[in-house]
């Protein structure tokens, strides 16, 4: 299918990616998959069926939205809400039977009052993240027993998030988890049942003392590396690619330009691709004239200002490159391929922000190693 861009997922990826990691895990410990923020932009739905065939035995989301999604599609996996809801959105997360994240005895007590069935809860304690939960151990402990105590409300778990998990080497990463496991260990004790978890995907890979009862994973079910090096390293596949087709193909004389700005003059007669993808699909202006695309198997530099719509290539002066050529943005083609860990490098950013930016108005169309599958 020609279209002016689109991103294609290989659900067969995210399955053996999936395979992978639950097969790895330390101590019987279940795999959780992270599909919010639409799948890391890869299609949240399509991605957790596929994950849950791969091997996951439970899914978690940021909001009340995004776990109605999940519903609405019939899914009914087990599912955490790991991130703050507001009075307005607490409706709406206590339809979708989801478990949900708490940390201050207030929003116990409002939960414990809004609750018409019984709510899973997990206990978050800040370990050093710095963002939601309560650094305070005797403030989490008294929540663990507010919502064990609360008659609508189950203890499900308790749990923390790290900050510098994908920082290889570093020794923070270890004092929270060392903070984290004295205190599950309290509740445990209390309270046999919970589950308790606390690794993302990189500490997953990282260290298996992290695994506790569940992990909870996102960017390496993707295929990404979390470590952003090479997913290859680590057995992940990545499962997107993104591409558009070449729409114009014209000469630039020494001397002239293209784009807003005229950020790139031609220095030699050569001749430049447009293709019809821009910032407005996701892929950011940071790119211009530093990152390549692949068209027929080469490697060529993007050069110009990136627009809305628009992007411009240097494909040389050979003039081998013709309208109507796919173009790939992330992916393979031929010998050579474009990691989203590779675009991330040019944009000095991660390359969870590289495909969670692709925007909605790009399709994504699903497979399995190439044989059309429902999205």
């Amino acid at each position: 299918m020609t279209v002016r861009a689109l991103a294609s997922v290989n659900l067969a990826a995210v399955e053996r990616n999936c395979a992978r990691l639950a097969g790895e895990l330390h101590g019987g410990a279940e795999l959780c998959v992270v599909v919010k923020a639409f799948g890391y932009g890869h299609g949240d739905v399509p991605v957790a069926r596929a994950a849950l065939a791969g091997g996951a035995r439970r899914l978690a989301v940021a909001t009340a939205q995004e776990a109605a999604a999940l519903r609405d599609a019939g899914l009914d996996a087990p599912v955490l809400i790991m991130g703050a809801l507001s009075a307005d959105e607490l409706p709406l997360a206590l339809d979708t039977g989801a478990d949900l994240a708490v940390w201050r005895e207030d929003f116990v007590d409002a939960l414990a009052r809004a609750a018409e069935r019984p709510v899973g809860v997990h206990v978050k304690l800040d370990t050093g993240m710095g963002r939601l939960g309560t650094r305070d151990r005797a403030e989490a402990t008294r929540v663990v027993n507010a919502v064990a105590a609360a008659a609508r409300l189950q203890l499900a778990g308790v749990w923390t998030h790290f900050a510098t998990a994908d920082e290889l080497g570093d020794s923070f990463f270890a004092e929270q988890l060392d903070r984290f496991r004295g205190w599950a260990g309290e509740v445990r004790a209390a309270h046999p049942e919970v589950v308790v978890h606390a690794a993302n995907s990189a500490a997953t890979l990282r260290d298996p003392v992290s695994h506790f009862d569940m992990v909870r994973c996102g960017i390496a079910v993707y295929g990404m590396d979390p470590f952003l090096a090479d997913p290859d390293a680590r057995d992940l596949e990545p499962a997107l690619e993104l591409r558009s087709y070449v729409a114009e193909v014209k000469p630039a004389a020494p001397g002239e330009s293209v784009g807003y700005g005229r950020s790139w003059v031609a220095d030699r007669p050569t001749n430049v691709a447009v293709l019809p993808i821009g910032y407005a699909d996701g892929v950011r202006r940071g790119l211009a004239n530093r990152a390549d695309v692949l068209i027929g198997g080469r490697r060529y530099p993007l050069t110009g200002t990136i627009s809305m719509d628009n992007l411009t290539v240097d494909v040389g002066p050979d003039a081998i490159v013709t309208s109507g050529q796919p173009a790939t943005l992330i992916g393979r083609d031929g010998d050579h391929r474009i990691l989203a860990e590779e675009v991330a490098g040019h944009l000095a950013t991660i390359n969870y922000e590289v495909t969670c930016g692709i925007s909605q108005r790009v399709p994504r169309t699903y497979h399995r190693d190439g044989v059309p599958a429902d999205g």
